[in-house]
């Protein structure tokens, strides 16, 4: 990080801007002020979104953005906006799509060009101060897109359009139009797909690098118990990963991924996400099967958790950083030298074939602790137990942290936010009910304290981040989804209502905020600096945010008796039926769902009957009908008119009601034909609360169209359901004489 003046980045909360607080770019923050000054200055925009972990991200800042010859241009040139991906996914999610579309790769930094109205026209990731790697340097790029702004402005305009457009297609595509959910036969494809890329020997999926993926792993719990295949596959990755370098042998938890194949080099950096929903998955496998290589991890990583990202309010922050003094991994790895020097000669003797040091260093010259052969068999080789092996460990394993622990520090991301402590409080709260561990549970009971009581506003929506006292934007769909999953994990947990109850609240405001009256949840409402609103469903990192919501929506409905959470669900599954037949790879969480959907509807039926039906009340017609046609046309076709009056306070449903509703309005004849018939939109109008608004007929409505006889009794036939005063009639059906 350059030392230079501060400039604007200096006040902001994220640990990842104020990095850059001191380059001389004339950086913003993403807002109004450098939105407006664009618009003003009719100046491109250069984006650059990364995270406070990223490796690369702290190169580019080392390299380009604080060099002052680049920073003058980029100064001269463009309105240059910093972005935390963490802090604004909405933002992060569009924009890396439009990265994805224009290059067909991705990742961090994300760096691109921008017109005044947010429309991307050139895009890549990490670029170097001058051309190598392949990649143009950056000086170079930044003089041939200033270049074209000015000479061939109406090239870059038209491109960006074109790439806008795309980008909406790509965006809307994610979640189609409300049908069917999908069968439980999803979860079998889910597998079979995991089956052909699985690593028979060192578990996980395809080859280097390794990502933990635990959408993948909660699909093969989800069928562990009936397939043994997928037993097989989720205790190889478990057990390899836990012996990998990949896992801290010394401080327990997880690194973010392995650049090999057998999980021993790890990228460094550590993950609140990852190592609660490991945390999770672990304690889901040591319930199945009492497994105590996942008690040990459970432990080891709960401890790490709260040495080392929990905040003195009981909050936990986001990350460690993977380098110290640009160096990645300069904090985990060892020499022989600071091995032996750490625990002389005979401990080194003892410990490095226990911990994969006793060949040539790999790592630069270096090592990463890792297990190569089960604990178990090292002590049946020792002629020990298991216990008896780790009680000899653990002096030296300590004595090792120690020695670390006064090393330089990589950097801690200390902002705090809503979805990523959700995964914590879910993890440590299964790990506390399958452990019986009174204090696994008291981690995630004063983390969900913290949330529910700093980070939820009187009078306001749940807040997404929260560092020293500032709040961040209002909640984005992963924040309910992965809050409501913990709260919940929590409530089974501890037997405590006041955590099923939070997670109703946060339920009912999730849909208001967030939901699609088609199905399904946007990631963010609607606002002028987003592009478009987007449905996240696949799984990467993290589990696809509305896969999460809709597991929630079909818990709540199980544990409160609600059938508008299991409607809510159905509308959910349905939005993305097509997305898990067409690509099951992507969306394995919300294949679970699916399965999940088929079990709740086959043991609570209850739960699906449609609200606005039963119970029915009189067939009394609060809905008045007049039928105008008038003088046919040379082919015995009619223009008509059918007029609806509906009493004040009730309301009938259009032809093409979002999530499937009966009871909606249709139009037909006996003895005539019709055709081109046109129904008005309606208004939308939230019904049920906690459910997302829906389209209806309220007051007068007029349907229009053609008829044209084809029998001795004309009749134009309109049926429809009045609701209202909490309330469903009969449905009623009208028969209008076509008096011609």
């Amino acid at each position: 990080m350059s030392e230079g003046p501060a400039n604007r980045l200096a006040e902001a909360s994220s640990p990842y801007l104020r990095l850059h607080a001191h380059n001389p770019v004339d950086w913003y923050p993403w807002g109004d002020e450098a939105l407006g000054r664009a618009r003003q200055e009719d100046k491109p925009i250069f984006l650059s979104v990364g995270y406070s972990t990223c490796y690369w991200c702290h190169v580019m800042e080392r390299e380009s953005f604080s060099d002052p010859a680049i920073a003058e241009r980029m100064n001269r040139d463009f309105v240059n906006i910093k972005v935390d991906r963490e802090e604004r996914p909405d933002l992060d999610e569009i924009y890396m799509a439009a990265t994805q579309l224009m290059t067909q790769q991705g990742g961090w930094p994300n760096s691109l060009f921008l017109t005044p109205d947010l429309l991307p026209f050139y895009a890549g990731t990490y670029f170097p101060p001058e051309d190598r790697y392949g990649r143009p340097g950056f000086p170079a790029v930044l003089a041939s897109l200033a270049g074209a702004w000015k000479e061939r402005r109406s090239d870059v305009e038209a491109q960006a359009k074109d790439l806008g457009e795309a980008l909406r297609r790509v965006v809307e595509a994610r979640a189609g139009p409300a049908g069917r959910p999908p069968g439980p036969e999803a979860l079998d494809r889910s597998l079979l797909d995991l089956e052909r890329g699985f690593d028979g020997v060192w578990g996980g999926f395809g080859s280097a690098p390794k990502f933990p993926t635990p959408g993948n792993l909660f699909l093969l719990h989800e069928l562990a118990g009936g397939q043994p295949q997928a037993a097989r596959m989720l205790e190889v990755t478990l057990d390899r990963m836990a012996r990998g370098g990949i896992y801290d042998q010394l401080g327990g938890g997880f690194h973010r991924y392995a650049t090999d194949r057998e999980w021993k080099i790890p990228h460094f950096e550590k993950m609140l996400y990852d190592n609660g929903l490991l945390l999770e998955v672990y304690a889901l496998e040591y319930r199945r099967r009492a497994d105590p290589e996942a008690e040990r991890v459970i432990r080891e990583t709960a401890a790490f958790l709260a040495r080392e990202l929990t905040a003195s309010e009981g909050g936990f922050w986001s990350a460690l950083d993977a380098e110290t003094d640009g160096r990645e991994g300069a904090f985990y790895a060892w020499s022989r030298e600071q091995l032996r020097e750490v625990l002389g000669e005979e401990e080194v003797g003892f410990l490095a074939p226990l911990y994969g040091f006793d060949g040539p260093p790999f790592f630069e010259g270096e090592y990463v602790l890792h297990l190569p052969r089960p604990l178990a068999e090292q002590a049946e080789r020792r002629r020990r137990s298991r216990d008896e092996l780790l009680a000899e460990i653990e002096p030296l394993r300590g004595r090792l942290l120690a020695a670390r622990g006064k090393r330089r520090r990589p950097l801690t991301d200390d902002k705090l936010l809503a979805d990523w402590n959700g995964t914590a409080i879910a993890g440590l709260a299964l790990a506390g009910e399958a452990l019986e561990d009174a204090g696994l549970l008291g981690q995630a009971t004063r983390a969900a304290e913290f949330v529910l009581q700093t980070m939820r506003p009187p009078g306001g929506p749940l807040i997404h981040s929260w560092r020293q006292g500032q709040a961040g934007p209002a909640a984005f769909l992963s924040d309910y989804a992965f809050l409501i999953r913990g709260l919940l994990a929590l409530d089974r947990a501890s037997g405590e209502s006041r955590w099923l109850e939070a997670a109703v609240e946060l339920a009912a405001e999730q849909s208001d905020r967030l939901g699609d009256p088609a199905g399904g949840f946007f990631v963010a409402e609607e606002r002028d600096d987003l592009l478009y609103r987007s449905k996240e469903v696949f799984d990467g990192a993290m589990p696809g945010a509305n896969s999460v919501a809709t597991l929630n929506l079909l818990e709540l409905a199980e544990r409160t008796g609600e059938a508008r959470w299991a409607r809510s669900a159905e509308r959910c599954l349905g939005a993305f039926s097509a997305l898990v037949g067409e690509h099951p790879a992507a969306v394995r969480t919300m294949a679970v769902a699916a399965g999940r959907f088929e079990r709740l509807r086959e043991s609570r039926a209850d739960l699906f009957v449609d609200p606005y039906s039963p119970p029915l009340d009189s067939p009394e017609a609060k809905v008045a009908a007049r039928l105008d046609v008038e003088e046919p046309d040379e082919h015995g076709w009619r223009a008509f008119t059918l007029e609806l009056e509906i009493e004040r306070g009730w309301h009938v449903y259009p032809p093409q009601t979002e999530g499937g509703l009966s009871g909606a309005t249709t139009v037909a004849g006996d003895d005539l034909e019709t055709r081109g018939l046109a129904f008005p939109r309606g208004i939308e109008r939230q019904v049920v609360r906690g459910e997302p608004a829906i389209r209806l007929y309220e007051g007068r409505v007029a349907i229009r169209g053609e008829m044209r006889e084809t029998g001795a009794q004309p009749r134009l036939i309109v049926s429809f359901q009045p609701c209202g005063e909490g309330r469903c009639l009969a449905p009623v059906r009208l028969e209008l004489e076509a008096n011609f």
